[in-house]
């Protein structure tokens, strides 16, 4: 045993030693600093006392995909020296399987692994989010692959596979019966062990002999190992994987399928979704897991939950950067020449490649379309005209394709640069009509709830329109609702202030939609008008609700019209800065939260968490009660 102070020096240099791998997988993954951080501190026990481990140390990664779960872990592994003691399980619930052959089991992989019982090593479940157990209506799904999973969270002892013992007893039994009726020589009717059954029986039985032995035994052989194994103490029955480290890994849609659709993919600024994802917690992925796993699997995975974020414009930007530099160095080697690659190809790369809701894999597709191409066309042409090795190739992009330079000449070169022309919107009346009808959403949404919209766009790809992006809150109050309803109608008042009724376009349907819905849930669902219960269609008899809709029906209208007089109100009082988001957004198509507050001279406050002065009117009504006591 260990003196404190060697055992001191041991800690201290296994501590030294996580830190370094802290350093090296943050200089390689960009953007996930935080991620590395919690998940060197989830293993840090792990790693720097063993020996203590007494159960698996599960870590749970979720996130979108191409955020790199997958490949912080590998890189974890082999930093830490565990390649050789590593498996990765793709998990598949799809298919039916014989539970414990093979690749049909968690067990069986580790078995033919260099994990060995007893002894550290990491497991990774990755894709777990396809491994769903019940089906969208908590009905349970039959599902054989893989079962032994739940007992390897639990515990880590995972106990015999006592269908396979009872097989082979009952081939043994067999081979008896057809032994008894064989000729001497009637080698068809030897028993003989298949080699799956041995690898099987040499695992669930601990049995230290070759394959090829035990092939060879006869059935008293078995029967006598069998009734060996029955007879001996518990402890022999469990394998014990319980020194493990388990890395859960998965997309779980349903934490983020909200935050995916409330913007665009194309169009969405990667730091506006970086920091919504960035809200979400370890309460987001326990709602999420419910909806595929039963209480009590969910619970076996543990409480460490670690969310990805989307990258930021920060890590996206990294990438393209090293990306830029790792193509041009490639091709430099292959042709001789070198090249710059400007500023401007790099802006380009990211406006055609970065989908926040998606990752980073179309950046890489992207990457190589535009310049595993473009590079090789940009040496060719130089080469063509006399250009000498060691020479330099310059490149710029246009927004319409890349262009080379070499020695005062330029030559255009196609690029796959569809978005950034997507959301050009070169029709002056068109941009013109957007520009009011963002303008005037995003001014309203300002006035009313203090702070700036995330982001306002007119340069929109995924549709011909464009959209304001809005803070959420945590509490909708009465009169949070009715600003949020004179938001929705902003766009319309907007346009018929400026074009006038006779041009005022359709492109209020949604918003009309919207304001609609919000108005009618207020007074028929959350009681904010004169009845308190709620009112609504029912189909079950035994439904206890008021189906009196039509009633609602004029205070609905008379609440939209109001909103609409008011924003319309709101509108003419700022006219100019109305008419300065409009510039604003024709001249460069987007107002982002810093931008907006200086071109309409509004002053905005950027609150962590939006919610009504709760506590001031609690303290407001404590005085209120103080007074009238000392009255």
């Amino acid at each position: 045993m260990n003196d404190p102070q060697s055992l001191r020096v041991q800690l201290a240099q296994k501590n030294q030693q996580l830190q370094q791998i802290a350093a090296q997988l943050k200089s390689e993954l960009f953007g996930i600093d935080a991620i590395v951080d919690r998940v060197i501190d989830s293993v840090r026990a792990w790693v720097l006392m063993p020996e203590l481990v007494t159960r698996p140390v599960i870590v749970c990664l979720w996130g979108l995909t191409g955020t790199g779960k997958t490949q912080l872990v590998r890189r974890l592994t082999q930093l830490l020296g565990f390649y050789d003691r590593y498996v990765e399980v793709q998990m598949d619930g799809f298919s039916n399987g014989a539970g414990w052959r093979g690749a049909q089991s968690i067990s069986g992989m580790l078995a033919q692994s260099g994990v060995r019982e007893g002894e550290p090593g990491i497991l990774v479940l990755d894709e777990f989010q396809r491994f769903r157990t019940i089906n969208e209506k908590r009905g349970e799904l039959r599902v054989e692959r893989y079962q032994d999973v739940w007992a390897l969270l639990s515990d880590g002892k995972l106990p015999p596979a006592l269908s396979l013992l009872g097989d082979i007893e009952s081939s043994i039994a067999e081979a008896a019966f057809d032994a008894e009726r064989a000729d001497e020589d009637d080698a068809k009717r030897r028993f003989k062990l298949r080699p799956w059954e041995a690898q099987e029986l040499q695992r669930q039985l601990k049995i230290d002999d070759p394959l090829l032995d035990i092939m060879a035994w006869t059935p008293e052989q078995l029967q006598q190992r069998l009734r060996d194994f029955r007879e001996s103490g518990q402890p022999q029955w469990e394998t014990d994987y319980s020194r493990l480290l388990i890395f859960v890994c998965g997309n779980l849609d349903e934490m983020y399928e909200d935050l995916a659709t409330s913007v665009d993919d194309c169009d969405s600024d990667a730091d506006i979704f970086h920091a919504l994802t960035g809200k979400l917690s370890v309460i987001d992925v326990k709602q999420a897991l419910n909806k595929r796993f039963k209480p009590e699997q969910v619970a076996r995975l543990g409480n460490e939950h670690v969310v990805y974020p989307s990258l930021s414009r920060r890590a996206y930007e990294q990438l393209v950067e090293q990306g830029c530099a790792r193509y041009a160095r490639d091709t430099a080697a292959r042709c001789g020449l070198q090249f710059e690659l400007a500023a401007s190809v790099r802006e380009q790369i990211y406006a055609n490649a970065v989908f926040p809701a998606q990752g980073t894999r179309p950046l890489f597709s992207s990457l190589h379309a535009i310049l595993g191409a473009g590079l090789a066309k940009a040496a060719l042409w130089a080469i063509e005209r006399g250009a000498a090795s060691g020479e330099t190739v310059g490149l710029t992009a246009d927004g319409r394709s890349l262009i080379a330079h070499w020695r005062g000449r330029s030559q255009a070169i196609a690029a796959p640069f569809e978005i950034s022309r997507l959301r050009q919107r070169s029709n002056p009346d068109f941009r013109a009509l957007l520009a009011v009808h963002e303008a005037g959403h995003g001014l309203v949404h300002a006035l009313l709830f203090g702070r700036a919209p995330q982001e306002i766009k007119i340069h929109v790809a995924s549709f011909e329109g464009g959209y304001n992006a809005y803070s959420g809150r945590k509490v909708w109050s009465r009169r949070n609702l009715l600003d949020s309803i004179c938001t929705s109608l902003a766009g319309r008042a907007a346009e018929l202030l400026v074009f006038g009724p006779e041009l005022s376009s359709g492109g209020a349907e949604s918003d009309l939609r919207k304001a609609t819905e919000t108005a009618a849930r207020m007074l028929r669902h959350l009681g904010h008008g004169e009845r308190i219960g709620r009112v609504d269609v029912c189909a079950g008899s035994e439904d206890n609700l008021c189906t009196d809709v039509e009633a609602s029906n004029a205070p609905v209208e008379a609440l939209l019209l109001t909103e609409h007089a008011r924003a319309t109100e709101l509108l003419e009082a700022h006219r100019g800065a109305l008419l300065a988001l409009v510039d604003e957004l024709m001249a460069q198509g987007q107002v982002m939260p810093a931008r907006f507050a200086a071109v309409t001279g509004l002053a905005l406050a950027q609150p962590a968490d939006a919610l009504d002065p709760y506590a001031a009117s609690l303290a407001a009504f404590r005085a209120q009660g103080r007074e009238r006591l000392r009255a």
